[in-house]
């Protein structure tokens, strides 16, 4: 950590140069004595990162700024203060507290926040940049959050871990024995300093596998932000024994959209195209609730595989709505000719070709008031639904 980077000079010059082309700023070299232009670039790269993703960091003066790997890897400021309000009490560790974005949002919830993080340097970055955020709630540990618990042999009410999803070669990962730490190979040894445990994963990581891999999981919560999954946390409970609660979120303006359910045998009904098509949102899709959002919500499908949903009442529904205006059998020229302005949005589930390769076909260009659902209905017919959303 460079702290001649935070003098106001260098600090006004990160500011105005934001906009500014970074190739050519690199080739001018820096022109301050103390500070590199390499090691200003990458304020300039991490504060722009943060503009709408951590926006009460990019606002507040004198922030230090990692590299962007670490931005990257940090939970947005809208995520994180979602996730929470999903606890609280009077002490919560984070063992793996990197940029301390998440540490930001508990010390709202909770008395006292321990923060762990083993790189040393971005240790200090983080403490630095509380103070100027004005928090006093939180305790700074540069160290392996592992460690500090054996040493320290100290209770808390919560323990926080977000595994680091990448190896010694920086490639991704996607099993939890595989990340740091290792949760499954520690897991006993979390619940011998905490009752409940908060875990945080990577979108891709498969939410069976981590069930399995995992003890006691109470609530599985898949975040999405404006319909695109960011992360699946898993609450853990020691003891709890009974069916996991899955809870599927996707934050967008307005009202959230919110699908509770639990795992049963259920089956969803089917049926040919009705009034209404029902597109669910993508914390849905990764959660698996197929079945269960149909029975719940007393919708059809249109197949086993689409995952497209239909009914002839319109109902409040966690995703995107449609009215029907029309079904067509798939004839590439001939849904191209159907379409007066050549424009249509473009949707495939369940079906053999992808949107580039109908787009070519059919000489569509992306836009407009129509959408198009290509599909497999039960029959398994080849067909395209045409629509309009529906606003509200």
């Amino acid at each position: 950590m460079n702290k001649s980077i935070l003098h106001k000079e260098v600090q006004e010059f990160i500011q105005q140069s934001l906009d500014t082309n970074l190739t050519e700023l690199v080739l001018k070299g820096s022109p301050f004595k103390n500070c590199s232009i390499q090691e200003i670039a990458v304020q300039i790269t991490s504060k722009k990162k943060c503009k709408t993703k951590l926006p009460t960091w990019f606002k507040t003066p004198n922030i230090y700024y990692p590299n962007k790997l670490n931005i990257e890897q940090t939970s947005s400021e809208i995520t994180a203060n979602f996730k929470a309000l999903l606890i609280n009490g009077n002490s919560i560790i984070d063992l793996t507290g990197g940029f301390g974005v998440d540490c930001f949002a508990f010390s709202k919830r909770f008395k006292h926040v321990t923060h762990c993080e083993i790189n040393k340097n971005l240790s200090k970055i983080v403490k630095h940049n509380y103070k100027q955020l004005a928090l006093n709630n939180i305790e700074i540990i540069a160290d392996d959050g592992l460690l500090y618990l054996n040493k320290n042999k100290k209770k808390f009410d919560w323990i926080y871990v977000d595994p680091s999803r990448r190896d010694d070669l920086k490639k991704r990962v996607f099993l939890l024995e595989d990340c740091l730490p290792n949760l499954p190979k520690n897991i006993d040894l979390l619940f011998n300093f905490s009752n409940n445990i908060l875990v945080k994963t990577a979108p891709l990581l498969d939410i069976n596998a981590a069930i399995k891999e995992l003890k006691f999981v109470k609530e599985i919560h898949i975040i999405a932000l404006h319909n695109d999954v960011k992360e699946v946390l898993y609450v853990l409970e020691k003891g709890f024994n009974s069916k996991i609660c899955y809870k599927t979120i996707n934050l967008i303006k307005g009202k959230n959209q919110i699908f509770t359910f639990n795992l049963s045998n259920t089956e969803a009904t089917y049926s040919l195209p009705k009034k209404y098509l029902f597109e669910p949102n993508a914390s849905i899709l990764k959660a698996g609730a197929f079945n269960e959002i149909a029975t719940q919500l007393h919708i059809e499908k249109l197949h086993k595989h689409s995952h497209l949903y239909t009914s002839d009442n319109l109902l409040q529904f966690p995703g995107r709505q449609f009215i029907i205006k029309s079904i067509h059998s798939y004839q590439a020229k001939k849904i191209g000719k159907l379409i007066a302005n050549n424009k249509a949005n473009i949707t495939t589930r369940n079906f053999p070709e992808t949107v580039a390769k109908i787009r070519k076909k059919t000489k569509l260009k992306d836009g407009g008031n129509l959408y198009l659902f290509f599909t497999t209905n039960l029959n398994n017919d080849k067909v395209v639904i045409f629509c309009e959303k529906v606003l509200r």
